[in-house]
């Protein structure tokens, strides 16, 4: 009984010892405090899996009052943005391709005519990349088509030689022929494997870089380290350049695994994704070490880079399609490299997208590294005293 309460009084020591240690550590403080705040903010006001501002476009070869009643009630949904009219399908196709609408709905030129016979019918072309947002579109603008029938076109009654005898019942509406463009199936799994290389390089560049200079930091060299005959962005450089080999270890990994185990292989031209994974790299190892260059401590590293990473994740657009989000948490997840890589990466391995069609996602995220060095000399230059 005796060492039973002794055993009892050393466990109650040593748990008193680390309370007082907890109560002074604030990074600890900052995660339990600070970490519940981001997460409500993020999973209550930033998810959202109802389509909002969906970008799209028209091609009304009818021009006829009931395509311009589809079209106006489409709108009147809330879900849509005014939409682009477009000449033929290959604008439309090409659209698609470069994300910039993510439906057409395409009005046939006989739609006046199949709906004095009762059979109107209009088609809608769906970016099938994200699989879920597209289902939804396409449900949405199912059910707003079939509320509009023959009382879309008032004309049509006013003509009796060409209006149909009555029929009993409800009136019909427009049905709708869907198409689904670079997922004709739908596979959510698709959605995830192309921007799984996002989420593991983002995750390996901050964790390595973050803990950079923070362990110079810790082992007393990192003065020693500024006073080479280096210059603190060549110091930097050389510290990540390892990673980036890392990184494109990772990429192929990731690539050949898609492959072999579920059949996803890219569509687009591999060195272009190589291409286009570079500036993503370079970017998000800068932002770990100019997290480093914060840190005092591999704690306040770590904490910080975590910090980032779920961010990261849903803001992006990886995990939820952002232009499903409300604007300003939109624009805020635009400062995320993993943005305007996911952007690339998904161009190249779903739509299999052309250089030219990726171009802005690459040159923003070589603008975002340049920004960071330059954060990084600043940081780093007063210590050099």
């Amino acid at each position: 009984m005796t060492g039973l309460r002794r055993s009892i009084s050393n466990v109650l020591a040593v748990a008193y010892k680390e309370t007082a240690l907890l109560r002074h550590d604030k990074t600890l403080a900052q995660n339990v405090f600070m970490q519940p705040v981001i997460m409500l903010l993020v999973f209550g006001y930033a998810l959202s899996f109802r389509p909002v501002n969906v970008p799209w476009a028209v091609l009304d070869r009818s021009e006829s009052s009931a395509s311009r009643a589809l079209v106006a009630e489409i709108r009147a949904s809330g879900y849509f943005e005014p939409p682009l009219r477009v000449e033929g399908y290959g604008e439309a196709r090409r659209l698609l391709r470069e994300g910039k609408v993510t439906a057409v709905l395409v009005v046939p030129s006989e739609l006046r005519r199949r709906m004095e016979r009762g059979r109107p019918e209009v088609q809608l072309l769906l970016d099938g990349t994200d699989p879920m947002t597209a289902a939804r579109i396409s449900g949405y603008v199912t059910q707003i088509a079939s509320r509009v029938g023959l009382r879309a076109d008032p004309g049509l009654r006013g003509r009796g030689e060409t209006s149909p005898a009555p029929r009993a019942g409800p009136e019909p509406g427009i049905d709708l022929r869907q198409s689904f463009r670079f997922n004709p199936t739908l596979r959510d799994l698709d959605f995830y494997l192309s921007a799984m290389a996002g989420f593991l390089l983002t995750n390996l560049c901050l964790s390595a870089a973050a803990l950079s200079l923070v362990a110079e930091k810790e082992n007393g060299t990192y003065e020693q380290l500024l006073a080479q005959p280096t210059r603190p962005l060549e110091v930097v450089v050389g510290k990540l350049l390892p990673n980036v080999a890392v990184s494109y270890l990772s990429l192929g990994l990731a690539t050949i695994g898609s492959g072999l185990f579920y059949g996803f292989w890219p569509r687009g031209n591999m060195l272009l994704l190589l291409l286009a994974t570079l500036p993503f790299v370079l970017a998000t190892l800068s932002i770990g070490a100019f997290v480093s260059t914060l840190a005092r401590t591999s704690a306040q590293a770590i904490f910080i880079a975590v910090f980032f990473i779920m961010p990261s994740f849903v803001l992006s657009g990886s995990m939820l399609p952002y232009e499903l989000m409300p604007h300003g948490v939109r624009e805020f997840g635009g400062l995320f490299p993993l943005r305007w890589f996911q952007v690339a990466a998904r161009r190249i391995i779903v739509r299999g997208s052309s250089l030219g069609e990726v171009a802005v996602p690459i040159l923003v995220l070589v603008a975002i590294f340049l920004v960071l060095l330059a954060a990084i000399r600043r940081m780093m230059k007063p210590r050099l005293g």
